[in-house]
């Protein structure tokens, strides 16, 4: 059960589920078929030193597949890819238009500070719990970040605005900021909070990714019966309905960005994938379509993005 001021490392709580998305990654990455390459996720999960995270590493599925995971990666591991796919694009767009100050709110394990190509004089701050700082730069303290990465050690219940502007976070210059991942961690009015901080923080030019439910349609029982299943038979722990904060009474982030004149942007999960080939399975698309994806970009004043 969440609390208001609980915290976590990087294998337990809402931490293991960024260990959960780096394998994921690192399982894409192995593919022949790879729709995108993360060359460090693999070495972040065996930092761990756990057997049941570096068994899935290797490809070791029979429990999976005996818990009915064969469901679940075709939801969860379809979906995780195409977020991945859609979220370099992200950067990779930001970068193109001339922004070169990133944000990335709740980092957990992503390595996008090593391994996007940034142009020089880019900026990236990450924004974590600082065990889950410490650990991610103790496992790649011989890697070398792609652009000037700087740690913002904060949990994002606090005022992480004032940590950012303290670690020379310029309000002035258009911003890319990315929460992958985030916002079903936090109740719904902290969810508020966090889009008003980026929206106040943000020069005109500047842009935010995220993902979120629909609100439409739950995920099935069937999902979440396999789900546990498949945690389960694999050693992990991790409970997700008890990490996750209700959908219910929540404000749509395409409406809150929309109503403050910014330009929305949706993705679909699936059709990501269809574009590169991947094929998802039929029994998978009512749940893979729980989510969107989506950019809110914020205008320049000029007739321009």
């Amino acid at each position: 059960m969440r609390t208001d001021d609980d915290s976590w490392d990087i294998t337990e709580s809402v931490g293991a589920t960024a260990l959960g998305v780096a394998a994921m990654r690192a399982y894409e990455t192995r593919r022949d078929d790879a729709v995108f390459q993360d060359p460090y996720a693999e070495k972040l999960v065996e930092a761990v030193g756990s057997e049941n995270w570096s068994a899935m590493l290797r490809g070791n599925r029979e429990n999976l597949r005996e818990a009915g995971g064969s469901y679940i990666n075709g939801v969860m591991g379809n979906f995780l890819v195409a977020r991945t796919l859609y979220f370099d694009r992200y950067f990779a767009d930001a970068i193109e238009v001339g922004i070169r100050q990133f944000v990335i709110l709740a980092s957990g394990l992503d390595a996008r500070a090593y391994r996007v190509e940034f142009p020089s004089g880019s900026t990236v701050f990450e924004l974590d719990l600082p065990k889950v700082l410490e650990f991610k730069a103790n496992a790649l303290v011989d890697e070398t970040p792609a652009a000037d990465r700087r740690e913002v050690p904060i949990d994002l219940r606090q005022d992480w605005p004032k940590a950012l502007l303290d670690k020379g976070f310029d309000r002035t210059r258009p911003t890319a900021w990315l929460a992958e991942g985030l916002l079903r961690y936090l109740p719904g009015d902290a969810q508020d909070r966090l889009l008003e901080h980026v929206a106040e923080l943000s020069a005109p030019g500047s842009r935010m990714a995220l993902n979120i439910g629909t609100g439409e349609r739950a995920l099935s029982d069937e999902f979440r019966k396999r789900r546990a299943e498949a945690l389960a038979q694999n050693g992990i722990r991790v409970d997700l309905e008890q990490l996750w904060y209700p959908w219910e009474g929540r404000t749509d982030p395409r409406t809150w960005f929309a109503m403050r004149s910014w330009l929305v942007r949706e993705g679909d999960p699936v059709a990501l994938l269809e574009e590169r080939g991947r094929t998802v399975p039929e029994a998978a698309l009512p749940d893979m379509r729980t989510h969107i994806l989506m950019t809110a970009i914020r205008p320049r004043g000029d007739d321009t993005l």
